[in-house]
């Protein structure tokens, strides 16, 4: 087997395709490293993959290098992206849930809902006796009622909405003492908690039904009157109301369940100011708030610094993991593949996002495990449009070296990443083997 991470044939991709601010991205990163390594269960890791990511992480230590690095076994070649996998929220959340399970063998221990969205993760807390107290889309499974003040709760990585917490406390529990809460979630708020307090209101930029985008709507409106938009199109019909172009009591309807209590219309978005659900695509999220921002200058003739006085400057709100993981990706695109594989949870907006990108440029499967390739013909995936899964035969094409992407998300373990590799890789029974 050949590795190649830096190879003169290989461009670097040192540009930031993102857009999205990289001196606090900087700065992020080096706060990471100061902060403690994780205990992670030996089920999630995988040597083949943890050896490439040392690797990379000894040549490239500033982590500005997007190449991928390159598996030659001959017959065929993987493309891996420079980054994916449980990122540090994850590893915060996996660690302090498995410690949780350990530590309090003699309680019942829920989660509010889906600790993060991987299924094998999830999967493997059920199998240990943890129960979920919602689904994803906030449906109660298990009714507060059963819960008393001597069970054990662990807040997912998505955060909570402040109500939930509330309502932990009126049973006596503490919803902070098994808070799993990504710290760049926790970011987010403390952005809109700033902004809100100095008058401006908040636009959220999410998917409304997702557990992240919930929790953020929640703690933001206790400081300021919000709105979620979910993308682009919805931005452009708000705008309209900026501009006077749709009347005010419109807004009510089109927007419905996406504002805060008591939001006014006429008012409440003549000072604004964005932030994101941290999944989010990065390029979106940055042309939302730019496009918001002309809107603002022209509808308020401003000049020159003037546009603080109606847009606040929130600058990116995007987690240091989306933002390598997007930036890994473009980086990944830039060489040719037949096509592309994409592991993670199939409610994952960051691996979702992941997707998409690579749709743009080859065939592209979104897969949530190796047990999803059938067989050297045959591959079940995930339809990000359609929303179901579909079988496509010959998705592996007959040529002399098949080269293919390979990355996932932010929650998907290494060793899912090893599997799906291992099973390609068998298809091909002239390549070469795999060292480890």
């Amino acid at each position: 087997m050949e590795v190649i991470s830096n190879s003169s044939n290989i461009k670097r991709f040192r540009v930031n395709a993102l857009g999205v601010n990289t001196l606090e991205a900087e700065n992020t990163r080096k706060k990471m490293k100061k902060m403690k390594a994780f205990h992670i269960p030996d089920l999630y890791k995988s040597s083949i993959i943890g050896g490439i990511k040392e690797s990379r992480r000894l040549q490239d230590k500033l982590k500005k290098d997007y190449t991928p690095t390159v598996l030659d076994y001959g017959a065929v070649k993987f493309l891996i992206s420079r980054h994916f996998g449980f990122c540090y929220g994850v590893e915060n959340a996996v660690e302090i849930a498995y410690r949780t399970i350990e530590e309090n063998a003699d309680k019942r221990i829920f989660l509010l809902s889906e600790m993060i969205h991987n299924p094998d993760v999830n999967a493997d807390l059920l199998s240990r006796g943890v129960k979920f107290i919602m689904d994803t889309a906030g449906n109660q499974l298990i009714a507060w009622s059963e819960l008393t003040s001597e069970d054990v709760v662990i807040v997912p990585a998505f955060g909570t909405t402040v109500e939930i917490q509330n309502r932990l406390s009126e049973i006596g529990i503490n919803a902070y003492q098994y808070d799993t809460t990504c710290p760049f979630v926790e970011k987010v708020w403390n952005r809109a908690t700033a902004i809100g307090q100095k008058d401006y209101t908040i636009v959220v930029h999410g998917k409304p039904t997702h557990e992240e985008t919930r929790a953020t709507f929640s703690h933001s409106k206790e400081n300021a009157p919000t709105i979620v938009v979910k993308n682009m199109a919805q931005t452009i019909e708000l705008a309209k109301y900026i501009t006077g172009e749709k009347p005010a009591e419109q807004f009510y309807e089109e927007f419905a369940g996406q504002f805060s209590e008591g939001f006014n219309v006429t008012k409440d978005l003549q000072r604004i100011g964005v932030v994101n659900q941290t999944t989010m695509l990065a390029s979106d999220t940055q042309g939302i708030a730019d496009y918001l921002k002309q809107i603002m200058i022209q509808q308020y003739n401003i000049e020159g610094s003037d546009v603080t006085a109606y847009f606040a400057d929130t600058r990116d709100t995007l987690c240091y993991a989306t933002n390598d993981n997007q930036s890994a990706t473009y980086g990944l695109l830039k060489e040719n593949a037949d096509l592309a594989i994409v592991a993670g949870g199939y409610n994952s907006s960051n691996t979702s996002h992941l997707v998409e990108l690579c749709e743009q440029k080859l065939p592209t499967y979104f897969i949530s495990s190796a047990d999803k390739i059938l067989s050297d013909n045959l591959i079940s995936h995930f339809d990000l449009h359609e929303k179901v899964e579909k079988i496509t035969k010959d998705f592996i094409p007959s040529k002399e070296q098949v080269t293919i992407m390979l990355t996932c998300g932010a929650s998907c373990p290494d060793a899912v990443v090893e599997s799906i590799l291992l099973r390609l890789h068998s298809f091909f029974p002239e390549a070469e083997p795999i060292v480890v």
